[in-house]
């Protein structure tokens, strides 16, 4: 568990140092939780939320930033009772904190394009296997459990882009996932307004995710590195995605390594 860089050996010194003023984030699926084929069917790897507990009242912040309904992070994780935790979901349009959630009302385009989706899957020939995930504030289209996934996702995204643009939605690419989801929020927007309601500036600051979606947190813990906080950035590694990989601090094996990486800090801290 140690960094390959000096800016993440700083960030992980810093967490040790002043673990009352940290905030340290996480993605969920690929990275709390492991891949699967069904995303009904996953659940957070068995020592993630042992682990979030022990460490959540040894830092300043514990909080994931997932693309999925907070509250299904958060009955798939398992995390129900972690004092101290909170959840974004719907990447930041989704609090849930102490029981509570706050959401807001889907946007319009996303309804259209509920309404679109089955057509232009049918029109576009996407595979039989392909199948929509419908998140309430946003939908994803994975091709999976397709026999040539890669192939029927590429096959999709330009027509998706097309749907996208014409619902006013955002096209958000994953592992072998495609998603059209409202504008103007990625994660990180949610990492830094969460940082900033909180209302003092951060000792450190750790972001832990697997996919394209979580670049957008790197940029933000890089940004405020910038800024003269330490940070860390970790990923969880796999052989679907490695751009994530090539710009971290710390590459660990998959969730089991997320879920170490938490046990460790918690036992130091």
């Amino acid at each position: 568990m140690t960094p390959t860089t000096a800016a993440g050996t700083g960030g992980l010194d810093a967490i040790r140092k002043t673990p009352a003023g940290a905030v340290l984030g996480f993605d969920f699926d690929g990275t709390l939780a492991p891949i699967v084929a069904d995303p009904a069917s996953a659940r957070a790897h068995p020592g993630a939320a042992p682990a979030l507990a022990r460490l959540a009242p040894r830092v300043g912040a514990l909080v994931i930033v997932t693309g999925r309904p907070a509250a299904v992070a958060v009955e798939y994780g398992g995390f129900e009772g972690i004092e101290g935790l909170v959840v974004l979901g719907q990447y930041g349009l989704e609090r849930w904190e102490s029981g509570v959630l706050t959401e807001p009302e889907p946007p319009p385009g996303v309804a259209e394009a509920r309404a679109k989706l089955p057509g232009v899957l049918a029109a576009a020939g996407a595979p039989p296997e392909t199948f929509v995930e419908d998140k309430g504030q946003a939908l994803a289209v994975h091709t999976r459990r397709c026999a040539e996934p890669e192939v029927a996702l590429e096959r999709l995204r330009s027509i998706l882009a097309a749907l996208a643009e014409r619902t006013g939605l955002a096209l958000e690419p994953g592992r072998l996932v495609l998603e059209l989801r409202p504008p103007g929020m990625d994660k990180g927007m949610a990492l830094r307004a969460f940082i900033a309601d909180r209302g003092e500036r951060p000792s450190a600051v750790l972001f832990a995710g697997d996919d394209l979606g979580d670049l957008a947190a790197f940029d933000a813990v890089e940004s405020l590195r910038a800024e003269g906080v330490p940070g860390v950035l970790v990923c969880s590694g796999s052989t679907e995605v490695t751009a994530l990989a090539e710009r971290a601090d710390l590459v660990v094996d998959g969730p089991s390594g997320v879920v170490e990486l938490l046990e460790t800090l918690a036992g130091e801290l």
